[in-house]
């Protein structure tokens, strides 16, 4: 009880604080506005026709794309549910609403990790089960839910390097709030290895796979390519670099790249930045860079065919401009924020290259560079980064044998490790059985129906 109390104290402390900061994040942006009362627990009453209610929650982008495959899974297997979404973020908001929008009933804002406002959003959502993407331990959200006896599991889960050492810190409250969750099904040994060490009954714990790599099975949409294409003439035999899921300051990294590259060659740019408040700072870097270019929001000019660069500066886009790409350079990881999904373009059949910081997705990574897969670029100073990226496109760009066995063995790997998505509904569908009234001894007899 008193731990909860420290955490809820802290909490509130933390946002005062960070008021300053959410009012200008609001002004600026737009920020933390949208959805506030969502936010504060007042989430309306769901209209479900009496059908029992899947809650899945996703913090972001990154979350939101990999939960489609398992979305789509629960719509086939569990019909008789209503499937409804919560995120964080508002660009996860923006994408939760467009790629659910036939699939979920509904699609809100998470609740601030209060008591009382996590008791006021599930009085209105009434869930029959919680399923949390990767690793969002909300304390008083599970204490929450297990005072009510609704079963919370983990799906997707993983535990990098950086997070357990922050865990073990405070392992005395981790364990206690882990204990609160029905089951965790980790994507990687590894990450049950590192939540088991943490306190997690290993009776409760199953292994699926990473949600990611079943990401082809989610289509890009096709009219979205066909417009960008035929809009900024990626037909014309020009390589296309696309850098994806960009930040501060690999767009300036990369456009430099790109200037040394087009002194001897034809090529052309798309920078997708990873962070819509940032398109405005991105579009500034441009117009000082000297080079053409163009935005996907504005209106459409007979230029854009020929532009040198484009600033693809809209959410839920990228997955369709991965096929139009040469080579593909995902962010994240020149700078260390832990880098970004490599495999949604390597599925797309692009020629991945990344950055050095990719702990968010170590065994991917590492799997695909066992596999001679992937490009990784070694650690490096933002002083010889340009120099360095410039070398590996130039180097990709030449030899087009190279690209295309790379982006051979990506998709390989991928069929490979494909099936995340069923086996995670297969572990979770016992758990779903017990909420409409059958009994199961144990947690770890869900495991093992599922596995």
């Amino acid at each position: 009880m008193t731990m909860y109390l420290a955490y809820s104290l802290l909490l509130t402390f933390g946002l005062l604080v960070f008021i300053p900061y959410f009012l200008f994040q609001a002004l600026a942006h737009g920020k933390y506005i949208d959805g506030l009362r969502q936010r504060l627990g007042a989430v309306s009453q769901n209209k479900t026709d009496g059908r029992p209610v899947i809650w899945l929650h996703c913090v972001s982008v990154g979350e939101t794309q990999a939960a489609r495959p398992l979305v789509e899974r629960l719509v086939v297997d569990f019909p008789q549910y209503c499937l409804v979404v919560s995120t964080i973020t508002m660009t996860g908001q923006a994408l939760a609403s467009q790629v659910f929008a036939s699939k979920v009933e509904r699609v809100f804002y998470f609740p601030f990790d209060w008591s009382w406002t996590v008791r006021r959003a599930l009085k209105a959502i009434q869930p029959e089960i919680v399923l949390i993407m990767e690793t969002e331990l909300w304390p008083n959200f599970l204490r929450e839910c297990s005072s009510r006896g609704i079963p919370v599991a983990l799906v997707n889960g993983r535990i990098s390097r950086q997070s357990f050492r922050r865990y073990r810190l405070i392992s005395f409250f981790i364990s206690s709030v882990l204990a609160k969750l029905s089951l965790a099904i980790m994507q990687s040994e590894n990450d049950a290895d590192r939540i088991a060490a943490l306190g997690f009954p290993k009776e409760n714990l199953a292994i699926a796979g990473n949600l990611k790599f079943d990401v082809e099975s989610v289509s890009p949409n096709a009219q979205i390519t066909a417009s960008i294409q035929q809009r900024f003439g990626l037909d014309q035999g020009i390589p296309l670099i696309l850098a994806a899921s960009t930040h501060t300051p690999e767009e300036k990294i990369v456009i430099e790249s790109f200037q040394q590259l087009k002194q001897t060659r034809a090529v052309r740019l798309m920078i997708a930045p990873r962070r819509p408040e940032r398109f405005q700072e991105v579009a500034k870097l441009l117009e000082e860079s000297g080079l053409s270019w163009a935005r996907k929001t504005a209106a459409p000019l007979t230029a854009d065919s020929s532009t040198e660069v484009i600033l693809l500066d809209t959410i839920g886009e990228l997955p369709a401009v991965y096929s139009l790409a040469t080579v593909v350079f995902v962010g994240g990881s020149i700078v260390d924020r832990g880098g970004h999904n490599v495999l949604e373009p390597a599925a797309n059949g692009a020629c991945v290259i990344t950055g050095h910081n990719t702990h968010n997705f170590q065994a991917i990574v590492q799997l695909l560079n066992e596999a001679d897969a992937i490009v990784q670029l070694p650690p490096l100073e933002f002083t010889r980064a340009a120099q360095c990226l410039t070398h590996e496109l130039e180097s990709l760009l030449t030899n087009e044998d190279r690209r295309a066995q790379l982006a051979a063995r990506a998709k390989e790997i991928i069929e490979k490790n494909r099936g995340a998505a069923e086996r995670t509904a297969e572990i979770i569908k016992p758990l779903l059985r017990q909420t409409a009234g059958e009994s199961f001894a144990t947690a770890e007899s869900l495991v093992e129906s599922g596995s």
